[in-house]
């Protein structure tokens, strides 16, 4: 097999593989090396309807990562909705990603959480975040949890954004469970700092 043959099924693989992808950032990543991939291979054997499909598909692409990227951390884009701990809607979520959120928190516990709120995209539930009274005007986080189709967007960053969530209910502080410190770079992005053996977001006086 030539090389050329070999750049032509490399980037058909990897259109295929975007297409297997769960979440919407890397399905149109892989999509678009792959379609800039197959432009340079059927231009280089002068098949010229294929070289025009995939520029068209590129573009697509091009204009889809710009509007995810640009409105990524848009807080217009998305809405904190507090709900009831026993809420059936947020039973239903927690129920139906039951096996991935045991994978990262295998020791939660949804009835311990009397705090609970959902990030919205629209009408699209995009993640979860549950927390507990602390004692001290701290707030615990028991859950941070986004649906994998949106993981590259870290959407629970607007529950801590939004601060009166928190303040709304007298905390001042909200704490980080220790196994969220491998997240400590988007943690301190958000303004969390370690103190003693916790990471700590202060919120502003109401």
């Amino acid at each position: 097999m030539d090389v050329l043959s070999i750049v032509g099924w490399g980037g058909s693989a990897l259109v295929v593989l975007s297409l297997l992808q769960t979440r919407i950032l890397r399905l149109r990543v892989l999509n678009l090396v792959g379609c800039v991939i197959l432009i340079g291979f059927n231009a280089a054997i002068a098949v010229w309807p294929m070289v025009g499909m995939n520029a068209v598909l590129a573009v697509i692409n091009l204009i889809h990562l710009w509007r995810l990227l640009g409105h990524r951390h848009d807080e217009a884009e998305y809405t904190v909705l507090q709900v009831n701990g026993t809420d059936a809607y947020l039973g239903h979520v927690l129920t139906s990603h039951q096996k991935d959120i045991s994978r990262f928190n295998p020791s939660f516990a949804a009835d311990n959480s009397p705090y609970a709120f959902l990030v919205q995209h629209g009408d699209r539930t995009v993640g979860v975040v549950l927390a507990h009274d602390a004692g001290d005007g701290r707030a615990q986080i028991d859950l941070d949890y986004v649906l994998p189709k949106y993981r590259d967007f870290t959407p629970g960053e607007f529950v801590y954004r939004r601060s009166d969530v928190f303040t709304d209910h007298g905390f001042h502080q909200v704490l980080a469970p220790p196994r969220m410190r491998d997240s400590k770079p988007y943690l301190n992005k958000l303004g969390f700092h370690p103190e003693g053996n916790h990471l700590v977001l202060d919120l502003p006086n109401p």
